[in-house]
């Protein structure tokens, strides 16, 4: 069986008093990640019309890989910090279309 590469698009609303917080920890986490095994790609945006909307695009060698990115401690210790955003963070898992 061949491994299929993994796409993911996060959506990341944080609270107006807290957005350069969060954002400086989605840096961190951002260059953290980019060293991890498996990862393809791993890039932090803001929205041009909400800097308090940040949106990462990343791409991973295969489930393997995002299941390592999922366990590190970085990434548990960000998802841990939901009182600083306005909603829960939005997850669309994407496969390539061949």
């Amino acid at each position: 069986m061949t491994e299929t590469q993994i796409t993911l698009v996060v959506f990341i609303k944080a609270k107006q008093q807290t957005k350069q917080l969060v954002k400086e920890q989605l840096v961190n986490l951002s260059e953290m990640t980019n060293k991890e095994p498996g990862n393809i790609c791993y890039e932090l945006s803001v929205a041009n019309d909400d800097d308090s909307l940040f949106i990462i695009y990343e791409n991973w060698k295969d489930q393997a890989a995002l299941d390592y990115h999922m366990s590190q401690p970085y990434l548990k210790d960000f998802l841990g910090k939901e009182d600083q955003l306005e909603k829960p963070l939005s997850v669309t898992v994407c496969t390539a279309v061949k």
